[in-house]
């Protein structure tokens, strides 16, 4: 149970890379963070980081591809704190393969995985946030999902998908006190990148105003602010933390 008082974040994928630093900053900045992935163990690990640093947080495992099941847990995180201040939706999947050999299975996984279940999560959580006149939904979506990238049509459609749903619930929902933002990370250090070659590590780097990889704590960051109540006038826009890659 969350403190009184405090704003309650739920952020899924929470168990390593992004959504891990984005759960650890945001439990620093005095969130009650409800931690959310597929598997307990690793989450129960970082909940035991959180805490002895002072922070709150609690667990929920969830396979966020079960729409229905998906759904209920976050209507149970809503009332069991009796508030839902912040959503982030960062939990994500890559089945990588250029359009002629994409399977159907792989294109509906990621889809799946990607968007359709930050709609799920943003459903469930909306209604909350609605009754508490406060809401800060924050979709992680990426810079593929702006300029597009070879081999990745259903990574970069879901992710484009994330864009144009964002823009939409910001419009629906800015009345009631909620917005709406995306933040878009380019090449940034995590799990998903360390097997890259290194030439092409230093080719993409050299693309890059800022000359070097992003780190998790710069995604971390830009979700903190975004998050924040001092953000109430931003809504509906993406975000890219790209380090200038694409300038969008």
């Amino acid at each position: 149970m969350s403190d009184s008082g405090k704003r309650v974040a739920v952020v899924t994928g929470a168990s390593r890379g992004i959504g891990r630093a984005i759960a650890i900053r945001l439990a620093k900045d005095g969130r009650h963070v409800v931690l959310i992935a597929r598997s307990e163990g690793p989450l129960n690990d970082l909940k035991a980081t959180i805490e002895m640093s002072g922070g709150s947080a609690s667990v929920k495992a969830a396979d966020i591809s079960d729409a229905v099941a998906f759904g209920k847990v976050i209507d149970a995180v809503a009332e069991e704190h009796k508030r839902l201040d912040i959503l982030v939706n960062n939990a994500g999947i890559t089945k990588d393969g250029l359009i002629l050999r994409m399977s159907d299975e792989d294109w509906t996984s990621v889809i799946q995985t990607n968007l359709s279940s930050a709609f799920v999560a943003i459903r469930s959580a909306a209604r909350s946030m609605m009754r508490g006149k406060f809401g800060r939904i924050v979709n992680i979506a990426s810079t593929s999902g702006v300029v597009g990238n070879a081999g990745q049509a259903n990574y970069a459609a879901a992710k484009a998908g994330l864009i144009g749903l964002t823009k939409t619930v910001a419009k629906e929902l800015g009345g009631k006190g909620i917005t709406a933002n995306v933040i878009a990370p380019g090449f940034i250090e995590t799990d998903m990148t360390a097997n890259l070659p290194t030439e092409i590590k230093e080719g993409i780097t050299k693309l890059m105003a800022i000359k070097r990889l992003g780190q998790v704590d710069d995604i971390a960051a830009a979700v903190a602010y975004v998050s924040s109540d001092e953000a109430g006038f931003l809504t509906g826009q993406t975000i890219c933390v790209d380090g200038g890659l694409t300038m969008c």
